[in-house]
């Protein structure tokens, strides 16, 4: 593919500007989902900002010579519920996401360190195809339940925390927001196939305001979906400078208090959570770069190298983390748009994250994302929860599966996941370690392939996955 703009070039400011724009709207929406889905005090706004200094630790790292953007994985969601769930107090939930994607980013320290001695082959031996195509399809069959959920409901609550609206109207802006991101992204134009769930969002949205607008006129509660609070607040005091520019709720913040309550358990239980997901997504780390160099037509895994890859993906998504809650990963999204507008240029990509951090702080912005209901938010997740599945569903496709040994490691992973299969392990002390069900999966399709294994299994070529 012929480039508009190579890695090293500098379009002039005003194209840099609509360049870094349109990389932010490829990857907004994913990633401001997983702190509307997590939950728990979590803000859009600081994911944003952390989605944009993670990408600038990236670009360090490799030297500014790989444009690649960094956002909010969807692969840590149960591992991000579990940090609040076994968490003793909200702040040491946020004290637990912060040192989840610490433990996630020494997974890829590691590693870099192997792959600067070692090389990459035993990786392909560790991980193929049949482990990490049926691990990733149950990450998004894992949540499907979550997806579903919101679906049928709104945000307006009752006295007693119930939702007051009505399942059927939740699921009417559900579907118009699934539907749209459907039709864009099947029959839309080109540029528009880049921001699907922007545009499904909207129209979820408007459909859903115009519900909630009926409901307070007519004082229907089965009608308003919508919880205008965070956009009233932004006037509640009158129009100041509060109204336009607000500061981030950064993860950190919250995490310092976590350490009164911290126990060694729960450390446990956050690296045996976050550890197993983080070989998963290094594998999405990969496939990810092999691809966009095949874009850009430069290897970007000897250029600036995989230990610099993984070192800027890693220590980036444990700073983001810091601010956001959120660990990064590498966006196909944002890979997508590099290949259909050919525009490589690492400028474009660094300005992107520096409008991120910009975003951040933009209050109106930030209360738009705030109020966003469940019910839309739910009907982008099944298309993403559903595209995570088929994405693991196709790394199959070159797995000979009339192979007895390859169904048994397929059958172990899907059935273990799917299952639900958790393994706690209670301490003298009471506490509880919890091993998740995709741990466990991950952990058990390793094992079983490792047994099966042939002297001539392996290759040079990793796993290949789709986001």
């Amino acid at each position: 593919m012929k480039l508009v703009y190579g890695i090293h070039d500098k379009p002039k400011f005003g194209a840099v500007v609509i360049f870094a724009f349109q990389q932010l709207l490829a990857i907004m929406a994913a990633t401001i989902a997983v702190p509307a889905i997590v939950g728990n005090g979590m803000t859009a706004s600081a994911a944003l900002f952390g989605a944009g200094v993670g990408t600038l630790v990236y670009q360090l790292f490799t030297r500014f010579r790989s444009p690649v953007f960094l956002g909010s994985s969807f692969a840590f969601l149960g591992s991000m519920f579990a940090a609040f769930s076994g968490a003793a107090s909200m702040e040491m939930g946020y004290l637990g996401l912060v040192l989840g994607a610490g433990f996630a980013a020494l997974v890829y320290v590691v590693i870099a360190i192997i792959v600067k001695f070692v090389g990459v082959k035993w990786i392909s031996k560790l991980m193929p195809a049949v482990v990490i195509g049926p691990t990733v399809a149950i990450i998004g069959l894992s949540l499907a339940g979550n997806a579903v959920g919101d679906m049928m409901k709104g945000d307006v609550l009752s006295a007693s925390g119930a939702p007051t609206a009505s399942p059927y109207i939740a699921l009417i802006c559900a579907l118009v927001t699934l539907f749209t991101v459907i039709l864009v992204s099947t029959y839309g134009h080109k540029k528009l196939r880049l921001i699907p769930f922007i545009l499904g969002i909207l129209a979820g949205y408007a459909v859903a305001l115009v519900f909630t607008l009926i409901g307070n006129s007519t004082g229907n509660d089965a009608l308003k979906i919508i919880d205008l609070a965070p956009i009233k607040e932004l006037f509640s005091g009158g129009v100041s400078f509060k109204t336009f520019v607000s500061v981030p709720s950064f993860s950190f913040l919250k995490a310092w208090k976590g350490f009164e309550t911290l126990t060694p358990e729960y450390v446990g239980t956050i690296a045996i959570g976050y550890i197993p997901v983080a070989f998963v997504v290094f594998a999405e780390h990969i496939a990810d770069h092999k691809n966009l160099s095949t874009i850009v037509g430069q290897d970007l895994l000897k250029d600036p190298g995989l230990p610099s890859t993984l070192l800027g993906d890693g220590i980036g998504s444990f700073v983001g983390a810091l601010f956001g809650g959120c660990p990064n990963t590498t966006y196909g999204e944002s890979i997508g748009c590099v290949a259909i507008t050919r525009n490589a240029s690492v400028v474009s990509i660094t300005a992107a994250a520096f409008l991120a951090l910009l975003f951040a702080f933009i209050a109106p912005f930030v209360a738009f994302l705030d109020s966003i209901p469940s019910c839309v938010m739910g009907g982008v997740c099944m298309t993403l929860y559903g595209f995570i599945a088929v994405a693991g569903l196709k790394m199959l496709q070159p797995v000979d599966l009339n192979d007895n040994r390859n169904i048994f490691v397929v059958s172990v992973i899907l059935i273990a996941g799917v299952g639900g299969l958790v393994l706690d392990f209670t301490l003298k002390s009471g506490k509880t370690i919890t091993l998740t069900s995709i741990a466990c999966a991950l952990i058990l399709g390793i094992i079983t392939n490792l047994i099966l294994a042939r002297e001539d299994d392996g290759g040079d070529e990793p796993p290949v996955l789709m986001k």
